[in-house]
């Protein structure tokens, strides 16, 4: 690695050598305001001017690391993709009976499609607005679901929608309004958050699916044409990621299995920047799948740093598993971030705050010697 040109891994744009995936841990103060909120004991301009004032600080904090892209820690949701999903015209809140994860479930919690979807005043815009002032001059960097995860998590009404292509493409139309409503407010780094692919690798899941009704082959097919779909009028100069995930609830999961069956469909026929792929542990595989990228400007951002549990990797051992991945794809087209957001829900994994911003750091820090970059 050390022998590789300095400038041509430097990077102008997103995903950065240093990154990562969004969510970050809810500090204490939020969650108590958020929960006097809920009783009814405090006004909903008291909860924001908290979380305002939180979300500066975080940001602060991620600048100060030496992260180039900076988001608002996901503070304002309970949850990294229903929050935003319900804010669809045409989606609602219901009632759910929790998510299973290894060893624990979810609180229950739900969305269904009761109307015609589209886009419009979507509350996330504002989100995004004060993020923008906050980042300054550092890219300011906006996670939502990908569209693929209202079909896979939301309740679908066979009447209002009895043709299935007429569904997606709906869906698809609304995520176009979506990334241009976000783009004209001066977003240019936008991530979609996806677990539905990931469970599409695991033996266990695919069986989950099936006994749901789908075929596996044809819902790849179908997220595939609908991403496609939805990122076909995006602008040039907007840059788009997607995140890969295994679920990622209190510091469990749900998937196992390594990108082989995905990866020729991924890597070659959705048009994002690049992907933030799990790596922390062996039940995301080998880098193999990587074989698949025939894109030349298309990124990998390797999450080997775990963001489940509160020890600190190595920074010789990481920068050994870079190189390892450089084997199947040019260094220049790697990144490193942690496997995930560290609080892909209100509840948040097993570690502390310093410990989350300690792992950041760690990223900063192996990037910087593995690339060579800003020095």
């Amino acid at each position: 690695m050390a022998g590789q040109d300095r400038l041509s891994l430097f990077r102008l744009h997103p995903p950065f050598r240093a990154d990562h995936v969004g969510s970050l841990l809810r500090p204490t103060r939020v969650k108590e305001a958020r929960r006097m909120r809920q009783q009814g004991r405090m006004a909903a301009d008291t909860l924001r001017a908290i979380e305002n004032e939180e979300i500066e600080r975080i940001v602060a904090r991620q600048k100060s690391l030496g992260l180039e892209a900076v988001t608002d820690g996901e503070l304002r949701r309970s949850w990294w993709h229903y929050d935003f999903l319900e804010g669809l015209q045409g989606v609602e809140p219901t009632e759910g009976s929790g998510i299973q994860f290894r060893g624990t479930q979810t609180p229950g919690r739900g969305i269904r499609v009761a109307g015609r979807l589209d886009f419009d005043r979507h509350p996330m815009l504002n989100d995004f607005i004060f993020l923008k002032t906050a980042a300054g001059q550092h890219a300011a960097k906006m996670t939502i679901p990908s569209p693929s995860m209202l079909h896979f998590r939301g309740q679908m009404n066979p009447d209002l929608y009895p043709d299935t292509d007429v569904f997606f493409s709906d869906l698809a139309q609304t995520y176009q309004k979506a990334i241009r409503a976000f783009y004209d407010i001066g977003c240019r780094y936008l991530q979609l958050d996806d677990t539905a692919w990931a469970y599409l690798c695991s033996a266990v899941e695919r069986q989950k699916v099936r006994d749901r009704g789908w075929d596996p082959e044809d819902l790849t097919h179908l997220y595939a044409e609908t991403l496609r779909a939805a990122l076909a009028d995006r602008p040039a100069d907007m840059w788009i990621t997607m995140h890969v995930c295994r679920g990622n609830f209190r510091s469990t999961w749900i998937a196992e299995g390594g990108y082989e069956p995905v990866a020729p469909t991924l890597f070659q026929h959705i048009p994002v920047d690049g992907f933030f792929l799990e790596y922390d542990s062996e039940r995301a595989g080998g880098f193999e799948p990587l074989r698949h990228v025939t894109r030349s400007d298309l990124s990998i951002v390797l999450g080997l740093v775990t963001s489940k549990t509160p020890t600190i990797e190595a920074k010789d051992a990481l920068k050994r598993r870079i190189e390892e991945a450089s084997r199947y794809l040019p260094l220049n087209q790697l990144c490193l971030s942690p496997q995930c957001g560290f609080a892909s829900t209100e509840d948040g994994n097993l570690l502390t705050e310093d410990q989350q911003w300690e792992k950041l750091a760690v990223v900063v820090d192996v990037a910087h010697e593995a690339w060579h970059y800003g020095y």
